[in-house]
């Protein structure tokens, strides 16, 4: 079961969002950062969300600017508005009266969901599942557009079937973005979990992540996962990993 949801992004334009409903006991509830260009429905966020969803753990996962059934411009997106989106997805859980327990990041969403959690009320846990621990790991990504758009102030990218169009903004806000000094300040239990076979963020990512983590502080391999958690089972297995794991934290008081 699911619910379809709609809220506004920081910078306007309305955000596309599917809530997957908890089945049985309600053990909590949770929001899920897709990566970089992916979105709600890319097989990494639907099915960690759907699989915690079949735990007890009810799941938002959103489509960010530009992106999928969201309106307005991916390009007028940046770091900073993502990390700013995913904190106005979970005060829009907490506005329905679901406040998120739970914040899980996947590839360059885990990164913002670090850069976000200290921001997020009543927030139990945090997991990152492939993420890198410096936001612009993803400019490897443009770098054939890289000076074109640095020149010129944007320019056309296309990936994943696309084009979307990249601007100077947009890029400069990446590089800037500085996480390592966010890691250290998350006074939240922190798992990390990575493929030590990933070949697009490579597991000493996670590694960096870790050691500059507060405890309690936890790391696990997802040995035999792709990036994008595409093989089969794989992020079902992350999402009932991420589950059993946040258990002990969900029965907690809610921090204030």
């Amino acid at each position: 079961m699911s619910e379809k949801v709609r809220f506004p992004s920081v910078v306007g334009p309305e955000l596309a969002g599917v809530i997957d409903l908890p089945e049985g006991e309600i053990r909590g509830w949770g929001l899920i950062a897709h990566g970089f260009t992916l979105g709600k429905d890319s097989p990494a966020a639907s099915r960690v969300s759907k699989q915690l969803a079949r735990e007890g753990i009810g799941m938002l996962r959103f489509d960010n600017l530009g992106i999928g059934d969201s309106e307005g411009d991916w390009g007028d997106g940046s770091f900073t508005v993502k990390v700013q989106d995913t904190v106005r997805a979970a005060a829009f859980m907490a506005e329905r009266g679901t406040p998120v327990d739970l914040l899980v990041g996947h590839s360059w969403g885990g990164a913002a969901a670090i850069a976000a959690a200290r921001e997020i009320v009543g927030l139990r846990a945090l997991a990152t599942i492939a993420a890198p621990v410096d936001p612009s790991h993803v400019e490897r990504q443009y770098d054939s557009v890289l000076d074109r758009v640095l020149s010129d102030g944007a320019h056309e990218w296309f990936v994943g079937g696309r084009t979307l169009v990249l601007k100077r903004a947009f890029v400069e806000d990446v590089r800037r973005a500085h996480l390592r000094d966010r890691i250290g300040e998350v006074d939240l239990p922190l798992l990390v979990a990575h493929s030590p076979t990933d070949s697009t963020v490579d597991i000493s990512n996670a590694a960096e992540i870790f050691q500059e983590a507060r405890h309690p502080r936890s790391f696990i391999s997802l040995e035999g996962a792709d990036h994008l958690l595409t093989a089969r089972g794989q992020a079902q297995r992350a999402a009932h990993i991420i589950s059993a794991w946040a258990d002990q934290y969900l029965d907690e008081p809610r921090p204030r």
